[in-house]
């Protein structure tokens, strides 16, 4: 068994530095200089990643968990998405006092707003640990022991990594778990906004134009990274200075031009290149038109009540954004799948895994079963799978009303966890929820939601009393005359309270009585006892088979590259500019500029609205420093492989310079994260020069401009 698994690990150490000329998610510790070198960049692998001296990992700091950000300046600067920062930039704003619409722009350091709870983390190191976390591990070992072993293995090497004691060790599994790193990291705490432009620009096109090309969004904001007084991570605090990085990126103002390099530094969330034909199928035929036909549903009761109500707007802005930003996710990767014949393609792969088979022996012995597995597992799975999409996205994401509920179940369900601790956090989920709720407009969409429900999930999946709901208006009604006498509504008393001060005992005798909870609860008995395990099941097993099928993928091509899955761990990708052509006799330039803003303007629109300011900029082309043949560079594209988590994300040329700032990737390109496709994958940036240009000749705000290295 010692001698398979070197093996095996030999073979991923050739596999991640396998040539690529387009896509790949690089471990930054893993790169391959010579292609990058052939490509175009003019700096070395060790000063993107040095675990012992300052380089540009050092810049680098996940930012709230699930974006990316950049440091920009000796005095901890921070840059990263409008996007990523708005719910940051929602928590300091009112009716009379919106950030959003009018932006924001501190004058100094005591004007710098703190954010409970918003934290940016560095990665310092990087290390291989496979050998320590797989040792014990054989192929003999049911799935249960392995996950024990490797568990307690995880811990352990934990452990006996040196560390500084506000440090962290965070092990994460490569390769399907065939492959474990460790990364040692350490997390700020006070991160306080600085800046940020007004909607107009920094969500710019809105709905609309998000995943597609072109864009005119300047989608960025600014915080600080704030330290003790020895320059380490701490809570918040009057007396906290700001942060003096190891490493902070110098920002280009140079031109761009088609066929430069590019490379992007950054935590991508979750990516499942590898899979097979039948679980892509599954995504294809079930997942993705489920979540799309509800997610549209709700989006069209919040845009309607958005567009009549200045407060709603306000209350569900960044809700309705994060609904929308998967619903429309989904519709150009279905799209894109389609188009590219994605499912074709996997299924001409897998014939051709089963031809290496055929044609070894030994392997077909091993893996002669585990296309048909796999398949077999996906088609009894399609049920479930379907039940458990539609239950989350009805009872969890789309219904805030119904979410409660779900929360306050698992609160009285759960025996093992010390009540009152859990009891605090349950409080403080819903508290979260009731800063920005609006009880009659979640009504509104919980009724279509149950309506949907009830049409669509088998009956076997749903509560007693279904088919009472299938018609919207008599489940609009049903659930108005519950809305009306519910303590999670806030119509009758007042859940906070009763969380704060019952007993389980207690709570547990008023939930029972309240109409909403008790509607619930059913619907949650059967996904807890008829869907969940069911669906577990499955998925344990594809877990198995899945890693499986990687070891013997990586087997049967070893020519090929094999770029390990997104994990939200710390990645390189690199490619060129370039634009792309969607369909036939079409053809999109990488670049767009300021006159397509003018071009899309529509005064008043909530989407498409310009200030005066903006529009003076670009009358009078007061650009600076920051044109390119006279006109003012607001997006481009480039090849890069990003996806979620990657929003943010510093983008660089070929010295290393910040030339750009990740926001988003184009629509027909979104499927990416199951099929990159060069023909047509592109990761989308805002222009640092529009960046520049909006903090210094929109903003007029010197001081932060000149905190920067511009590189000329």
């Amino acid at each position: 068994m010692q001698k398979v698994t070197l093996s095996l690990i030999l073979t991923f150490a050739i596999q991640f530095v396998s040539a690529q000329q387009g896509g790949g998610m690089w471990l930054p510790n893993r790169l391959n200089e010579n292609e990058m070198k052939q490509m175009g960049i003019k700096i070395s692998a060790r000063q993107i990643f040095d675990s012992e001296k300052p380089s540009i990992k050092d810049a680098v700091a996940q930012f709230g968990g699930g974006c990316t950000s950049e440091v920009i300046s000796p005095q901890g600067l921070l840059l990263t998405n409008h996007h990523c920062g708005y719910s940051s930039i929602q928590s300091h704003s009112s009716v009379d006092n919106n950030l959003l619409t009018y932006g924001f722009w501190a004058k100094d350091f005591d004007s710098e707003l703190p954010n409970k709870g918003l934290k940016a983390t560095f990665v310092l190191d990087i290390q291989d640990v496979t050998n320590q976390i797989l040792d014990g591990v054989t192929d003999s070992l049911t799935e249960e022991k392995r996950n024990q072993i490797i568990k307690t293995n995880i811990e352990k090497t934990a452990v006996s990594l040196p560390k500084e004691s506000w440090q962290t060790v965070k092990i994460e599994p490569f390769y399907n778990g065939n492959q474990y790193y460790a990364f040692i990291t350490e997390t700020f705490e006070d991160v306080r906004l600085v800046g940020a432009p007004p909607s107009s620009v920094g969500k710019f096109g809105s709905d609309t134009d998000n995943w597609v090309w072109p864009r005119h969004t300047g989608d960025f904001s600014i915080f600080r990274i704030y330290a003790d007084k020895n320059n380490r991570p701490a809570q918040y605090s009057k007396d906290n200075i700001p942060y003096q990085p190891k490493y902070f990126l110098p920002v280009s103002v140079k031109p761009k031009k088609l066929g430069d390099f590019s490379f992007v530094y950054g935590f991508p969330g979750t990516t499942d290149e590898y899979l097979s034909a039948s679980a892509l199928g599954q995504i294809i035929d079930v997942i993705d038109p489920a979540r799309i036909s509800l997610r549209d549903a709700s989006l069209k009761i919040l845009d309607r009540k958005m567009r009549e109500n200045k407060e709603i707007k306000i209350k569900y802005a960044a809700k309705y954004a994060s609904i929308a930003n998967g619903w429309k996710k989904w519709i150009g990767e279905l799209q894109g799948l389609k188009q590219t014949n994605a499912l074709q393609k996997k299924q001409a792969y897998e014939a051709e895994f089963t031809q290496f088979l055929n044609s070894h022996p030994k392997e077909k012995d091993k893996y002669g079963n585990l296309l048909a597995s796999l398949n077999e597992v996906y088609r009894n799975s399609h049920r479930y799978v379907k039940a458990n999409t539609y239950f989350n996205e009805v009872f969890y994401t789309n219904s805030e009303t119904f979410r409660m509920a779900v929360f306050l179940l698992n609160l009285l369900n759960n025996k093992t966890q010390d009540f009152d601790k859990a009891k605090e956090s349950v409080k403080g989920r819903i508290l979260s929820i009731y800063k920005n709720y609006d009880a009659d407009l979640d009504g509104e969409v919980s009724a279509k939601m149950l309506s949907m429900y009830s049409l669509n999930v088998e009956p076997m999946f749903q509560a007693a009393g279904h088919e009472n709901y299938e018609k919207e208006e008599t489940a609009q009604l049903f659930l108005s005359d519950l809305w009306k006498n519910s303590l999670l509504t806030g119509k009758k008393g007042n859940l906070i309270d009763s969380l704060s001060s019952k007993s389980r005992e207690q709570l547990t005798e008023i939930l029972q009585k309240d109409p909403v909870f008790s509607f619930v609860k059913p619907y949650y008995e059967v996904h807890a006892n008829k869907i969940t395990p069911n669906y577990y099941v499955s998925q344990d097993k594809t877990d198995s088979l899945q890693r499986i099928y990687m070891k013997a993928q990586l087997k049967a091509f070893p020519n090929k590259k094999f770029f390990p899955d997104a994990n939200s761990t710390l990645r390189v990708t690199y490619g060129k500019i370039d634009g792309y052509s969607p369909r036939d006799a079409v053809y999109y330039k990488p670049f767009s500029t300021l006159k397509g803003v003018m071009e899309k303007y529509v005064p008043n629109d909530y989407e498409f609205d310009v200030s005066q300011k903006l529009i003076d900029l670009y009358s009078t082309k007061n650009y600076g420093i920051y044109a390119q043949d006279g006109e003012m560079p607001v997006n481009y594209l480039a090849t890069n492989h990003t996806t979620g988590g990657n929003s943010g994300s510093p983008a660089f040329d070929a010295y290393g310079n910040l030339t750009g700032l990740n926001f988003d990737r184009v629509w027909e390109g979104t499927m990416s994260d199951l099929n990159y496709d060069p023909s047509i994958c592109r990761n989308i940036m805002v222009d640092i020069r529009y960046v520049l240009l909006i903090i210094d000749k929109y903003a007029e705000s010197d001081r932060l401009i000149s905190e920067l290295k511009i590189v000329k």
